[in-house]
């Protein structure tokens, strides 16, 4: 019939048209289908495992420190606090100025602590005399009971103030630690303390003790694996600890003052620091 709209040269191009389009439809369908099976694998490998096996690994490395770290203080006593912290300042400028001169850079000079403290002293109070209030009675003997002593509570005199500042030093050659610790000794600190040899960059060493830490673990997991005759699959999870072990014990200096003769520079001994890893790896087996 006339007029039908799959008949004639029109009808042919709809056909052929809706055709391509059912075949295109198809394809789409098939394509989803396929990504959604795929997905669901993906998804899938997301679940937890239920066959794993668990193995810890234990990493050491051991190098030479690079740095070497210590804090002095200077301490001044006066009867005000101004001339106190005008004497502390001028004797933290000098060792300063002696540091700057060893070579230390000014990035490595840190203010770590500034304190002022008022100083007291105990006064005990005079104690004094007083003579007995009984009387004697008539007729009796005149027996001497002595003097009663009533001693005030004494009381704290404030005697003047005291300025501490304590200045933390990074010295890149440890070489220069001896006598760069004479030195800020005989320039009037009055304390030395604190010194440790440590890393520039910690993060290299550390990860090195990962690296043998991991390498353990795998070793243990292969080798348990073929005894159990079973598969690595994966890591399912991964846990670690590790830390930095200075080398014991500790180099440290203390008490030197302007007024002492001029201190030897002393034997430091820098060693090896010890740094450890320890990990624990859940592997998937089947």
């Amino acid at each position: 019939m006339e007029g039908m709209p799959f008949e004639g040269p029109t009808g042919e191009r709809l056909r052929k048209a809706l055709f391509v389009t059912v075949i295109l439809l198809a394809v789409f369908l098939g394509i989803e289908a396929l990504n959604g099976l795929l997905g669901l694998k993906y998804v899938g490998t997301g679940v937890a495992a239920t066959n794993t096996i668990v193995v810890s690994g234990h990493g050491e490395n051991l190098a030479v420190p690079d740095i070497a770290t210590f804090s002095f203080s200077v301490v001044s006593d006066k009867a005000t606090v101004a001339d106190a912290q005008s004497d502390a300042t001028a004797k933290a400028n000098t060792l300063t100025d002696y540091l700057k001169g060893a070579g230390i850079d000014e990035k490595d000079i840190k203010t770590s602590d500034y304190s002022i403290q008022p100083q007291y002293e105990y006064q005990n109070a005079v104690c004094p005399t007083v003579a007995p209030t009984v009387p004697t009675p008539v007729g009796a003997a005149n027996v001497s009971s002595g003097a009663v002593a009533y001693c005030p509570p004494g009381r704290q005199v404030l005697k003047g103030y005291e300025v501490r500042q304590t200045t933390s030093v990074k010295v890149r050659d440890t070489k220069k630690a001896g006598d760069i610790l004479a030195g800020v000794g005989n320039k009037g600190a009055t304390e030395i303390s604190d010194l440790q040899f440590t890393f520039d960059d910690p993060t290299s060493v550390q990860t090195a003790a990962r690296d043998n830490a991991i390498a353990d673990a795998k070793t243990k997991a292969q080798a348990l694996a073929k005894q159990l005759g079973v598969s690595l699959v994966r890591v399912v999870s991964f846990n670690e600890s590790g830390s930095a072990q200075p080398p014991y014990p500790i180099a440290y200096a203390t008490g030197a003052s302007a007024q002492d003769s001029k201190a030897a520079a002393p034997a430091i001994s820098v060693g090896q620091n010890k740094t450890t890893d320890d990990v624990s790896i859940t592997y998937e087996i089947r």
